[in-house]
């Protein structure tokens, strides 16, 4: 059944002003031209790095986020390391580029200091889920309870889903929805209501996923990030590429990131338009080399990389590079497809086996997990996820379907 409808997003795929960027530009010129002429107020330089944070997220340029990390260090040298608040910035930079070891020293830091304790507490959740250290999340998740919090509950919604408590976790972000509501702060219901459509998808409730984007995008209409979720309900679910292409490269000309173009490449594939394909996955190459993006594509790059012959072994090193980095079930699937894909059916078995079966309920990693135990001659009915694999086509794209029925 068709879900995406063109007379309800094409209202947002009109070239207007972006106000939220506009005004962000005005601030920040606003904000430097007082630091000039005061250079002595480093507060002025925790406000500019906060809208170059916030030039980030509607951009996708990085730049902006180095500029935001270069103005908090210079802002921490200033209060000689003794304000959290600080550090907690710092922290949440961090975390926007994947440098999630560094981002827990800072937290640790902002701990000892313990100005706004709970706030700590609250990103030290994030940051442990990020580097796997599932007890020390669960035992922060206890520390900071508070069911009338937003900020618990987003979290808790969290861990449900890493527990494979899917329907919980939506039961608990359409709480955290009623809390945003009744604030009134929009942009915490924009924060919601994406999220909320993203869990919905996840539970192959499509409609619901697609309802709560357009909320998204009512908010917001330079919602990039809803766009693109309707734009995979497009391709993925009403298997309409043409209608999904036209979205993405309406996205392109605003908030232009590598991974779209990625995107891109799955969608041409549907359409066994291998030229297209090819040149797709080039300007995902190209973008990565103009740009410094650190250790952030270290994924896609690992899965990308496994698709090419002459690229197996740095697809392997990228993934030893992110066990590294952060220590997950997600990581040691890197890892174990890498392996796999190397033709070390044996060597991918004991990395899935020990850090990824039962570890996860992410679909790619079923589906690895499931080609590895195949390969090893060891898939059985008792532990195939193939009917779950089945149930989860429309998280993991139509280009898979065929190869998960052939399974």
């Amino acid at each position: 059944m068709e879900i995406a409808k063109k007379n309800d997003y094409k209202s947002y795929l009109v070239n207007d002003k972006n106000i939220k960027l506009e005004n962000a530009k005005k601030d920040i010129d606003f904000w430097q031209k007082k630091y000039d002429n005061n250079s002595n107020q480093y507060t002025y330089l925790i406000k500019l790095a906060g809208l170059y944070s916030q030039l980030f997220e509607i951009t996708g340029n990085i730049e902006n986020l180095y500029t935001a990390e270069k103005l908090l260090l210079e802002c921490n040298a200033r209060v000689k390391d003794k304000k959290a608040s600080i550090h907690r910035a710092i922290a949440r930079n961090y975390i926007s580029q994947h440098r999630f070891k560094e981002a827990l020293i800072y937290l640790d830091k902002a701990l000892v200091l313990g100005e706004n304790k709970l706030d700590t507490q609250k990103m030290l959740f994030d940051v442990y889920m990020e580097l796997g250290s599932f007890d020390l999340a669960k035992n922060q998740l206890t520390i900071i309870q508070d069911f009338n919090d937003f900020d618990y509950l987003i979290r808790l919604a969290k861990w449900n889903d890493h527990i494979g408590q899917l329907d919980d976790a939506i039961k608990v972000m359409e709480k955290a929805m009623v809390l945003a509501d009744n604030s009134k702060n929009q942009e915490l219901k924009e924060w919601i209501y994406s999220n909320l459509a993203d869990f919905y998808g996840h539970a192959d409730r499509v409609e619901d996923s697609y309802a709560y984007y357009l909320k998204t995008l009512e908010l917001d209409k330079n919602n990039m990030y809803a766009l693109k979720g309707i734009a995979w309900i497009a391709f993925s679910n009403d298997r309409n590429p043409e209608k999904s292409l036209e979205i993405i490269d309406y996205i392109e000309k605003k908030h232009l990131t590598p991974d779209l173009y990625l995107f891109k490449s799955d969608v041409y594939d549907f359409q066994n338009n291998d030229l297209k394909s090819k040149n797709a996955i080039k300007k995902y190459l190209d973008l990565l080399s103009k740009n410094n993006y650190g250790d952030m594509y270290n994924k896609y790059n690992v899965l990308l990389y496994n698709e090419f012959s002459d690229k197996k072994n740095q697809a392997l090193e990228i993934a030893q590079i992110e066990i590294n980095n952060r220590p997950t079930p997600e990581s040691y699937d890197l890892l174990a497809w890498s392996y796999y894909n190397l033709g070390d059916f044996e060597k991918a078995y004991e990395i899935a086996r020990d850090f990824t079966i039962n570890k996860s309920h992410e679909p790619s990693i079923l589906f690895h997990n499931e080609l590895i135990l195949k390969a090893n001659n060891k898939l059985t009915k008792e532990n195939s996820n193939k009917e779950e694999l089945l149930e989860s086509l429309y998280e993991l794209g139509p280009n898979l379907e065929s190869q998960i029925k052939n399974i």
